[in-house]
């Protein structure tokens, strides 16, 4: 249903019937799909490191970048002629912006909104109180469950696209999960949103590595949805990097302004490794994402005033020593946490972070730097969490068993992010009442009624005797996750997709790619 309670025109978005069965088979099996949370809806407080005064000294310091240094919008006219238009100093590709400028224009943008999946139960809140995840995005690599570091397929995408629908604390089928490098770059986006469309009923991304791409994504989307629904309501979500320093360019200005005149969601991110494409400073940092994220989500408003536009940040550090990109630094995540203060100040629901990391394999290093990145993340108040699961090796690869790993800690999350339950249930006045001085609450009626669900149980964690993990061959929690993946890939079942739907969006693929020779660079 929109956001007025009525359904599209026609009644043609799939329900996931078949794939909800499918979920329950498996939850009973064990190790498989729980029950899934539509979206978090978080009950704690966010963790803030800037006060009003540093505050008010980066917005500050933003408005003069904005206006001594200014912004560069290369290779497209269009948007410098709206600058232009709308008061700004275009001087060349370079957009110097009065003070306040941007702000003013952002007013429009909604702070919350609702992204519309096929399924309507799968419809997620983007902003306010709630947090999404997604999983890995743009990868060339993947790790196999064989252990082989090789360049991603198609087949490797439907997997990853099919263990998001399955995993209940993936809430958002994500967009480019991994490169599928076996299909021409010109034709590949089509088989991707389709991929997304045809297995899973979650909300997805769409294609910005061309303005035609862009263009084919929502074309698919009004197959799917009907043309006045996606025209009416959002429901696609969609990556615009800022080619940081201070510049946008023509590619992503392109998809950016297809999906703002068709009322779909961009997170402009400005995509920094500090040091390298921004100052080594946090605060330094903050300013120049802070003046980015103005200038590129302002343009969304003068494209279509009131298209959904999100504060993005992706913020990493770099090695002194080496220039390699490092995760999981404590410098980092201060610039998460002042990024959300930032955006909560403009009204704009923000992005940032996932379960990120260096390590080449799913190991110690790879964990605790996703954790350090994770936790941070939700504390924040991260609206919409990319590269939630799967994220190995800096972002090169798209690694399966790490996925199942990082599937695990987001539960984690999502129950810690529900804060402290202080109902008549919660308090446990009876227990204690019950058990008394010097007994023990093993047997008592409270937790017999609640050992069920009382804690989380990680299905990837070993916390069993020496002897039975002995006896169990001595597994790591890396061959449990690939064990896992394995077992919900053999159990997967699609979730219902409308078959007039379905041969209608295989025919515009097909006559999409029929009009185009391939191209593999």
């Amino acid at each position: 249903m929109d956001d007025s309670g009525q359904e599209p025109s026609g009644g043609r978005r799939g329900r996931g019937e078949r794939g909800g069965a499918n979920a329950r088979r498996a939850a009973r099996s064990g190790g498989g799909p729980g029950t899934q949370l539509t979206y978090i809806k978080r009950a704690i407080n966010v963790y803030e490191v800037l006060n009003e005064e540093g505050l008010a000294l980066i917005e500050k310091n933003a408005d003069t970048v904005l206006e001594e240094i200014g912004i560069e919008f290369r290779e497209d006219e269009e948007a410098l002629a709206l600058w232009k238009a709308a008061g700004a100093d275009v001087r060349g590709e370079r957009v110097h912006f009065p003070k306040g400028m941007c702000r003013e224009l952002l007013k429009t943008a909604p702070s919350i909104y609702t992204q519309h999946a096929r399924n309507p139960e799968r419809s997620v809140q983007i902003g306010g109180n709630a947090t999404v995840f997604a999983p890995v995005y743009g990868p060339p690599f993947v790790r196999d469950l064989d252990g082989v570091r090789r360049y991603a397929t198609i087949e490797d995408f439907r997997n990853f696209v099919k263990l998001s629908y399955m995993a209940p604390s993936i809430h958002h089928s994500g967009g480019t999960v991994c490169e599928p490098v076996d299909v021409p770059v010109n034709k590949r986006h089509l088989d991707m949103v389709y991929s997304h469309i045809k297995y899973s009923d979650k909300p997805f991304m769409g294609s910005v590595t061309a303005p035609e791409r862009a263009e084919d994504t929502v074309a698919m989307c009004k197959i799917l949805f009907g043309d006045d629904f996606v025209d009416q309501n959002t429901v696609l979500t969609s990556l615009i990097n800022a080619n940081s320093p201070m510049v946008f360019d023509g590619t992503m200005l392109g998809a950016l302004k297809v999906y703002a005149r068709n009322n779909q969601a961009c997170i402009v991110t400005p995509f920094i490794l500090a040091g390298a494409m921004s100052p080594v400073t946090v605060a330094g940092t903050l300013t120049q994402v802070l003046a980015e994220v103005l200038a590129g989500a302002a343009l969304t408003q003068l494209i279509r005033p009131g298209a959904p536009v999100l504060f993005g940040t992706f913020a990493s550090s770099i090695s002194m020593q080496s220039g390699a990109p490092t995760f999981g630094t404590p410098e980092p995540s201060l610039v998460s946490y002042g990024a959300a203060q930032l955006a909560r100040r403009l009204g704009l629901p923000f992005r940032t972070g996932g379960s990120l990391c260096g390590s080449k394999v799913p190991d110690a290093q790879a964990a605790y730097e996703s954790a350090s990145t994770l936790n941070s993340t939700v504390l924040a108040g991260t609206n919409f969490v990319l590269h939630a699961a799967g994220w190995l090796e800096g972002g090169l690869a798209s690694c399966y068993e790490k996925f199942m790993m990082d599937i695990d800690q987001l539960g984690m999350q999502q129950k810690f992010a529900q804060g402290v339950d202080l109902s008549e249930n919660g308090q446990a006045m009876d227990a204690i009442r019950e058990v008394g001085p010097g007994s023990h609450y093993l047997g008592c009626s409270h937790t017999q009624a609640n050992f069920q669900t009382a804690f989380y149980r990680s299905a990837i964690a070993d916390n069993n005797s020496y002897e039975q993990w002995l006896a169990e061959g001595e597994k790591r929690a890396e061959a449990r996750a690939n064990e896992m993946a394995r077992r919900w890939l053999e159990t997967y079942e699609a979730p219902y997709l409308d078959p007039a739907i379905d041969e209608a969006l295989v025919d515009f693929v097909a006559q999409k790619k029929n009009s185009m020779p391939d191209a593999f660079t």
